[in-house]
């Protein structure tokens, strides 16, 4: 009856890990639930299912390694700076419209009606992975040396991950536009974290990381 359990805990980790957008999560799910399900087949002898769950189990562990190590890998991630009214980056904020309003609510309509007004005051940037865009980071200019982040958002696919920080190690990006620091307004408690990661120290009212000079 036990072995029975097992091996459906097993299938059933392979079918929930299909189901999840972060690949992160999906690796770790489908590699467990793929040893779990090749060592039912192995222990009760079908043993091609035991092979296949086997060599998927060795195909995930690939992968998860391969992903570790890209993490913080600046050749893995480039960032792009776009303008304000780039067509491609409205296409990507509309996209992802009702996922950035749990982030930043009010920020598409607001960004999309300043862009179509000529927006100078803004840093737009992409981060992208191969072909994929995976985060975008918006900078309005305060007119004082302060930028403040309007939004920095990950897609689902890699909201394991923080390629956000490959934004803030460029600074060179943000003293071009005049920015001498950047801010971060509000508590953030679900980000202190990660804004600690990329350099901001928490300060009254939010977070704030001075710009550093390109020699």
């Amino acid at each position: 009856m036990w072995l029975e359990i097992v091996g459906w805990t097993g299938s059933l980790l392979v079918i929930v890990s299909l189901t999840q957008a972060r690949v992160l999560r999906f690796r770790v799910l489908n590699l467990v639930g793929s040893v779990i399900a090749a060592g039912y087949n192995a222990i009760v002898g079908i043993w091609p299912f035991a092979v296949m769950n086997g060599v998927i189990a060795l195909i995930n562990v690939y992968w998860l390694v391969r992903l570790q190590r890209e993490r913080h890998d600046d050749r893995a991630y480039e960032v792009v700076e776009v303008t304000p009214d780039d067509a491609y980056l409205r296409h990507v904020l509309a996209v992802h419209a009702d996922d950035i309003e749990g982030f930043s609510p009010g920020f598409v309509p607001r960004f999309t009606a300043a862009a179509e007004a000529g927006d100078g005051a803004r840093a737009a940037l992409l981060v992208v992975r191969g072909d994929e865009t995976v985060g975008v980071v918006v900078v309005r200019g305060e007119g004082d040396g302060t930028g403040v982040v309007e939004l920095d958002y990950v897609t689902p696919r890699f909201r394991d991950f923080t390629p956000g920080e490959f934004v803030y190690r460029r600074s060179g990006v943000f003293g071009a536009h005049g920015f001498e620091r950047l801010l971060v307004t509000g508590e953030r408690p679900e980000s202190r974290e990660y804004l600690t990661r990329v350099g901001f120290s928490r300060v009254e009212g939010g977070w704030e990381r001075a710009v550093e000079v390109a020699a």
